[in-house]
């Protein structure tokens, strides 16, 4: 596939210390041989469950001045995907619209991504005023979307209470327009368990169960990851290949994660002490081998 375009534009978080956003989607997107152009919605020294964040939040004029830059210099025509991830500004999100028209305009075939960062466990962390616009403007952009069951909830305006659920849900998506929609993560696998499902418009649909790795500490980064991984794994494959596609992604997720705890000081992982969040950040980089060859072990069932 040397011959074949692979360029993301990349609008997403930044932090400096850690892996989020665009530090945790950049590394192995371009691994799995893609390049990345950033744009960082926000540039913070760290994320923001740590007790101190500092840093500068892109307004959606410079974002504009950014993408006119592109735009001037006949970069557009290069992109082969654009990636969004964490956006906290209405007007921000509403810039980013014009930008998928825009380069839709220039290439056709570009693949829009969208990570609709909202909010986890219950919990909304973007202002509300956001979600109208993801419904009405984002969604019906996106080619594929990786919502958590959450930010699922929030955008098709209905609780997930039932696996049957979770496939109304992923309709409402298809009826937007979105041809894949991955819900990243769900509360519906076995006891231990998360369970993650895969749908194509008019095709197949996948269903995987994960097992819960350290259960009482919090990594962040993991939805960011999820999304490139997906991204990457699913350009120019055959809806029939969706299910491998899933659980190449997934079994990447599974090694970092398991990477990261053993390296995790055992009496922080047994409850004596707890971690600080700086060692439960993704150990990426020391992934390396996981994210060019995915050792899958967990497999996707098919749905339907």
């Amino acid at each position: 596939m040397s011959d074949v375009k692979r360029r993301v534009l990349s609008i997403q978080s930044h932090v400096v210390h850690g892996y989020v956003g665009n530090k945790s989607a950049t590394f192995p997107l371009q691994v799995l041989g893609f390049e990345v152009d950033a744009i960082n919605s926000v540039q913070f020294s760290n994320h923001t469950g740590y007790n101190v964040v500092k840093g500068q939040i892109l307004n959606e004029t410079e974002l504009d001045e950014l993408f006119c830059g592109l735009e001037s210099n006949n970069l557009l025509k290069c992109y082969s995907h654009l990636l969004t991830g964490y956006i906290g500004d209405v007007s921000f999100l509403r810039k980013i619209a014009e930008i998928v028209k825009k380069l839709r305009s220039e290439e056709s075939k570009v693949i829009y991504v969208c990570d609709p960062v909202l909010g986890d466990n219950g919990e909304m962390y973007v202002p509300a005023e956001l979600l109208p616009i993801y419904q009405t403007l984002i969604v019906p952009l996106a080619d594929i979307v990786t919502p958590n069951q959450y930010e699922a909830e929030l955008l098709a305006g209905m609780k997930i209470g039932t696996e049957s659920d979770v496939w109304k849900a992923v309709d409402w998506f298809h009826e937007k327009g979105v041809d894949i929609v991955a819900i990243s993560s769900s509360d519906f696998g076995q006891r231990g368990e998360l369970r993650t499902f895969l749908s194509k418009k008019d095709g197949p649909r996948f269903a995987l169960n994960i097992p819960k790795q350290g259960s009482s500490i919090s990594f962040t980064g993991t939805g960011d990851l999820f999304a490139s991984l997906f991204l990457a794994h699913s350009y120019r494959k055959h809806p029939d290949q969706l299910g491998h596609v899933l659980e190449r992604t997934v079994a990447t997720l599974q090694a970092v994660i398991k990477r990261t705890i053993a390296e995790i000081p055992g009496a922080m992982l047994t409850g004596k002490e707890a971690p600080n969040y700086s060692q439960c950040e993704l150990k990426l980089i020391q992934s390396k081998a996981d994210i060019e060859n995915p050792q899958v072990v967990l497999k996707a069932e098919q749905i339907k």
